[in-house]
C-alpha cells in the first residue's frame, strides 16, 4: 500500500514563516520534497517541486499518489528521473510521461525508446530555482544514476542514491550480469563509483535511498527513510576503508538468489509494451462465480486471505497479504500464466495492485471463498498444528525447514532436510509424496505458503506449524 509518512511532525522556518511539516517532507531553500513510501515493496520514490515544477525520482506503476500531491500545491510535472532499470517493480514513468507530457530523463548508459534526454555525468538539469546533477554511479548496473540536488543558494543538499547506496549497505551487484561482465566486476565498479562520487560529497548532505529494509535489492538494508553521507561513512560497512578486491568479496559474496520475476520486470521496463494500470485494475476487477473457475484451464490461483483455517481452493498457493506478497508470488509464481485471485472482500483492488506492480498483468477476475465453499465444490483443508502435535507428528515423517539459510545458523530441528522456501519449488522431487511431510519456519507463515504449494503438486501428506522455530524450541 502506498502512504505518505506520517509518524509525527516536526517544524522548519523559511523565510521567517513557520511551516509544520510531516516527516516525508523537507523545504528547502528554494525546493520542496516529499518521500513517497510503498512498504510491501520497501520502495521509495520522490516528489521534488521548485517555482511549480516537480520531478518525480523512481515512481511506481500507480501514479496517482504523485499526481495527486503535484495537483494540491499546484505544480507541473516536468520530468521523470530513473536512477536505473528497476528490476522489483514495473516502474510508472510512461503512465506519467502520457498524464502530464512529462520528460522521461536517465543518465549515461541507458538506452531504451522512452528516453527523452539522457545526461551526462556531472551535467545539470535546471528545475525552477535549483539544480539537480546526474553522478553515474555504475555498480548495480551498467546504467546506475544518483542524482545529486543543489538548492537555490547552490548547496548540495541532498543525494538520490536509488540502488547504489542503501542505509547499511549497497546495491547487490548481480542483477546486471552478461555474457562479458560478472557480479565481481560490477561489484568493482560499485567500488569505483562509491569513492570517487560519494564519498568525497560533504558529511551533511542527505542520502534518500530507493530502498528501505525489507527489500531483496541489498542483502542487509537497515532500517530508515533517509541520512547523512557522514553517518554512512561511519556505519555503512561498505563505506569503510579498504581496499577494492576485499569490497569485491564482501559485496558480491553470500548474495542469497534473486527471486525470478525481477529479471522479467527489468525486461519491461526497459520497454513500452506494457499497459497503463488503470487498464488492468478495469478487466482484473471482475467478480468470477465458482462455476467459471471450473471451467477455465490451466490458470493460477493466487490466495491472499490471511487465514485458511476454514480450506481453500484445491490447486490454489496461498500468500498472505500481511507478509511480503509481491516478493513471494514474484519469487515462487510464473508470470505466463492467467490467474484468479481469491480474498477477502474489500481487497480486491490491494491484491490486484500489489500483482500489477510486479508485472502480474494477466488477471482474469477475483473470488470469494465463501462463494467456492457455499457452491459445493470441493476444498483443501490444511493441517495446521501446535507446537506439542507437530513435534508428536514429525516423529515418523519428513521435517522441512524452509527458512532462509542466514536463519538455519541459528539452529535447526533435527533431521529438518532444509530446503528455503524460495528454492521449493525447484526441489520437490527431494520430497517423498508417499511419508508425512512436516514443515516450519520462522512465524508459520512461510511454512503455511509452502504447504499450499506441494498440495497443489500432488502432496497429500503435509502439515505445518503454526508458529515459528524458536516457539517450537522453547
Amino acid at each position: 500500500m502506498i502512504k505518505i509518512l506520517q509518524k509525527f511532525n516536526r517544524t522548519l522556518f523559511h523565510f521567517s514563516k513557520e511551516v509544520q511539516l510531516k516527516q516525508s517532507e523537507t523545504l528547502g531553500k528554494g525546493f520542496y520534497q516529499q518521500q513517497i513510501f510503498t512498504g510491501c515493496l520497501a520502495e521509495y520514490a520522490y516528489y521534488i517541486e521548485s517555482n511549480k515544477e516537480a520531478i518525480i525520482i523512481d515512481p511506481l506503476r500507480d501514479i496517482q499518489p504523485y499526481l495527486n500531491i503535484a495537483k494540491e500545491r499546484g505544480a507541473k510535472i516536468k520530468y521523470v528521473l530513473l536512477t536505473h532499470f528497476h528490476a522489483d517493480f514495473i516502474a510508472g514513468h510512461l503512465s506519467l510521461q502520457r498524464e502530464t507530457d512529462a520528460q522521461i530523463i536517465m543518465g549515461p548508459k541507458a538506452t531504451a525508446p522512452f528516453i527523452n534526454k539522457v545526461l551526462n555525468d556531472n551535467e545539470f538539469l535546471k528545475l525552477g530555482k535549483v539544480k539537480i546533477q546526474a553522478l553515474h554511479t555504475p555498480g548495480h548496473t551498467q546504467e546506475s544514476t544518483c542524482f545529486l540536488l543543489y538548492d537555490e543558494e547552490g548547496k548540495q543538499h541532498s543525494i538520490y542514491t536509488g540502488d547504489t547506496l542503501f542505509l547499511g549497505e549497497v546495491g547487490r551487484p548481480d542483477l546486471a550480469v552478461k555474457s562479458d561482465i560478472t557480479q565481481y566486476d560490477l561489484a568493482a565498479m560499485l567500488y569505483a563509483s562509491l569513492k570517487q562520487k560519494i564519498f568525497g560529497l560533504p558529511d551533511d548532505v542527505i542520502v534518500f535511498p530507493g530502498h528501505g529494509a525489507g527489500s531483496a535489492c541489498g542483502k542487509n538494508i537497515s532500517a530508515g527513510y533517509s541520512c547523512t553521507v557522514g553517518n554512512q561513512k561511519k556505519n555503512n560497512y561498505a563505506l569503510q576503508e579498504m581496499d577494492q578486491e576485499t569490497f569485491v568479496q564482501l559485496v558480491a559474496s553470500d548474495l542469497p538468489k534473486p527471486p525470478q520475476y525481477f529479471f522479467y520486470n527489468a525486461g519491461l521496463n526497459k520497454n513500452n509494451q506494457f499497459q497503463d494500470l488503470n487498464l488492468i485494475l478495469k478487466k482484473a476487477n471482475t467478480k468470477l462465480t465458482p462455476a467459471q473457475i471450473v471451467q477455465k484451464q490451466g490458470i493460477q490461483i493466487i490466495d491472499s486471505r490471511n487465514s485458511i483455517s476454514d480450506g481453500f481452493i484445491p490447486g490454489s498457493i496461498n500468500v498472505p497479504l500481511q507478509i511480503p506478497f509481491a516478493h513471494w508470488v514474484g519469487t515462487l509464481l510464473p508470470h505466463e500464466r492467467e490467474i484468479v485471485i481469491v480474498c477477502e472482500p474489500g481487497n480486491e483492488e490491494q491484491t490486484i495492485m500489489r500483482l500489477s506492480r510486479i508485472g502480474y498483468d494477466n488477471i482474469v477476475g477475483y473470488l470469494h471463498f465463501d462463494d467456492w465453499k457455499s457452491s459445493g465444490n470441493s476444498i483443501s483443508k490444511p493441517t495446521e498444528l501446535e507446537v506439542q502435535d507437530f513435534l508428536k507428528r514429525s516423529k515418523l515423517a519428513q521435517i522441512v525447514d524452509v527458512r532462509t539459510k542466514e536463519e538455519w545458523g541459528r539452529g535447526i530441528l533435527k533431521h529438518a532436510q532444509l530446503i528455503t522456501l524460495s528454492e521449493l519449488p525447484q526441489n520437490l522431487e527431494k520430497l517423498d509424496k508417499l511419508r508425512d511431510i512436516s514443515i516450519y519456519c520462522g512465524t508459520g507463515q512461510r511454512a503455511k505458503i509452502a504447504h499450499t504449494l506441494l498440495v497443489a503438486n500432488g502432496f497429500t501428506r503435509v502439515q505445518y506449524c503454526k508458529v515459528g522455530y524458536d516457539d517450537i524450541i522453547k
